[in-house]
């Protein structure tokens, strides 16, 4: 396909370059976006089996916590992009499942507590309801503490 660069910009990020193009037969103008070709890291399951990071998985994961929530899909797409950067910057080639399951947690605990508390009850299989129960109790007082830092005057 024969097209022209119309304007390049550097994403918000920093991690990918935009181009907006033109089709020079038709006219079609299009944006693409490139990003940076990365070494794949490979994901170390609970079992012990290996299989490519994905992308889309974390981001259905997320999704899935997410459902009926308040929290739109650049949230969510914004999280991703920083937890598989992260990754990528802390790991050379293989990274343990369980260090992505923090990865999300910490992110959903900053976007919204019902997504945050039912990642959470799958990712870390609780054995009992009192295990349960304390991480809700943990996050009621986490919430609650924002809260109040939120209405305090900055010093």
């Amino acid at each position: 396909m024969d097209d022209k660069v119309i304007d390049s910009r550097t994403s918000k990020d920093g991690l990918c370059i935009r181009r907006r193009r033109e089709c020079l037969r038709c006219g079609y103008r299009y944006t693409t976006y490139e990003q940076i070709e990365r070494m794949d890291l490979r994901v170390v399951k609970r079992d012990g089996m290996h299989e490519a990071l994905s992308r889309d998985k974390i981001l259905h994961g997320m999704m899935k916590a997410c459902e009926k929530r308040p929290v739109s899909m650049d949230q969510l797409d914004l999280a991703v992009d920083e937890i598989v950067a992260a990754l990528h910057a802390d790991h050379q080639r293989e990274v343990p499942s369980a260090v992505i399951g923090m990865k999300v947690i910490e992110k959903l605990q900053n976007i919204d507590s019902v997504a945050y508390i039912r990642f959470v009850s799958v990712c870390r299989q609780f054995q009992t309801v009192d295990e349960f129960i304390e991480l809700l109790r943990k996050s009621e007082r986490k919430t609650a503490q924002d809260a109040l830092q939120r209405k305090l005057p900055l010093k």
